[in-house]
């Protein structure tokens, strides 16, 4: 997919995510360089910044917790992540685990992005047929996009949220029910405008770790 490609579905999630559907969300930030050279420049190191997820831990103030996962479920301190790769997510405050795995990873001259979704916890040892359930506070069917795009000597972050609807109905919840009710419309519904937008600051360079 090039990246106008990219910025034609940008546009188009931009349309739906300004109507009514409460469970979409979308979050960006931008910086803006005196030429292009400095924009292509900081866009490499953009990219880096989006796929070693293991370093947005490391942000300043109140945020999460994010560890990569290979796809055999062994913790990964790769700078890449990769289709297949799986992250866990621990809220601030909270030891809850949530999980997702990587379904999409994209990458060209001047766009970048993966794509996650929930999912069980990966066990080395388990039968790839066997699950526990969807060990996140939101169902199997939401997705969160990280992208970066460069136009000129812009540079922009996002994260867009398809989706979301409250994991607590159906054998995938695995009695997490009353808990992910709970993480989904009390802490997560509060903290999530400023873990999204504290990490698309980071994207372009908005925010550094420390």
């Amino acid at each position: 997919m090039g990246i106008s490609d990219l910025f034609d579905k940008l546009k188009k999630e931009w349309e739906v995510l300004k109507g009514n559907d409460a469970k979409d969300k979308f979050f960006y930030n931008e910086n803006t360089y005196p030429d292009e050279a400095t924009a292509r420049r900081e866009f490499a190191r953009s990219k880096q910044k989006l796929f070693d997820v293991n370093r947005w831990s490391k942000l300043p103030g109140i945020n999460s917790t994010f560890q990569l996962f290979d796809s055999s479920g062994h913790p990964s301190e790769a700078t890449k992540v990769q289709v297949g790769d799986f992250m866990q997510i621990i809220l601030p405050a909270t030891t809850i685990e949530n999980w997702v795995t990587v379904v999409e990873v994209t990458e060209e001259e001047n766009a970048a992005q993966f794509i996650v979704r929930p999912s069980p916890k990966p066990e080395p040892q388990r039968n790839p047929d066997e699950s526990d359930g969807v060990k996140h506070f939101f169902s199997s069917e939401a997705t969160s996009t990280f992208r970066i795009l460069r136009d000129g000597t812009k540079l922009m972050g996002f994260e867009i949220g398809r989706d979301e609807a409250i994991n607590n109905s159906g054998e995938e919840t695995q009695n997490r029910t009353l808990l992910n009710t709970l993480i989904s419309e009390g802490g997560w519904a509060g903290f999530q405008d400023l873990q999204w937008n504290k990490i698309t600051r980071y994207y372009v360079h908005l925010e550094e770790v420390e």
